[in-house]
């Protein structure tokens, strides 16, 4: 039932039940008592922390010694966001195996990009509950080294979020958002701006700082971290009334 899979993320249950308590959504759960299999939300919730303190781990063995606490933890941020899991979930067609109700089927399940995310954090602690730390830290390695390394590469992103928030715009075939001062406060050798950003035509995220450009980077960090977690999807999703 699940050699595919097993195939994909290289690795084999000793215990199958608990991969399919994984793939399992609540929606499978409430619309099938009878069958009593566990929904994956505890499972996510271990999975989750179980990726942070892998990357974590990853992240302070191979570049503490040349980068500081806040650029890598911008990255991990990165890297455990919901595009990247949901990317990743992609990868090793974990969508197919889901296990959805009709409801959740009819709606597109198995694409949505926050479900996917969920479930692939539920696989990974399935595999650390049935095989142990070290396999997962296997699998968490093989899947994201590479995505980790490319990340480091490009860290001048992780001080220029208007860049990184335009580029990723752009290739959702977005115009670029807008940047505006809400207010300035204090005296003026101390004054502090507040800036809005608009993605068509909508307002989305305001940040401060001691300068306009400061408080523009804030506000797109905000930006960029909304569109990361999915938060703005419902906004992007309304191509046929673009905004001019």
């Amino acid at each position: 039932m699940f050699e595919d899979l097993e195939q994909k993320i290289q690795y084999t249950f000793q215990n199958k039940e608990i991969l399919l308590r994984a793939l399992t959504h609540r929606s499978f759960s409430h619309e099938n008592p009878e069958r009593m299999i566990k929904d994956n939300e505890t499972l996510e919730f271990l999975g989750d922390s179980i990726l942070g303190f892998i990357i974590s781990e990853l992240l302070f063995n191979t570049y503490s010694h040349q980068y500081t606490e806040g650029l890598m933890s911008k990255v991990k941020s990165y890297i455990i966001s919901t595009e990247i899991l949901s990317t990743k979930a992609r990868e090793i067609g974990l969508g197919q195996h889901l296990l959805l109700g009709r409801g959740e089927e009819k709606t597109g399940g198995r694409g949505k990009r926050s479900l996917l995310a969920n479930t692939f954090e539920a696989v990974i602690a399935a595999i650390y509950l049935d095989g142990g730390l070290e396999q997962t830290k296997n699998f968490v390695y093989r899947l994201f080294k590479g995505t980790m390394e490319d990340v480091v590469e490009k860290d001048f992103h992780f001080n220029d979020f208007k860049s990184l928030l335009q580029e990723k715009l752009q290739g959702l075939g977005e115009i670029p958002p807008d940047y505006g001062v809400i207010l300035e406060e204090g005296p003026h050798h101390q004054k502090i701006f507040h800036v809005d950003i608009r993605i068509r035509g909508v307002a989305v995220a305001c940040g401060s700082g001691s300068t306009k450009k400061e408080a523009e980077q804030d506000a797109a960090r905000k930006a960029y971290e909304q569109l990361l977690s999915g938060d703005l999807d419902y906004l992007l999703a309304r191509r046929e009334n673009p905004v001019t």
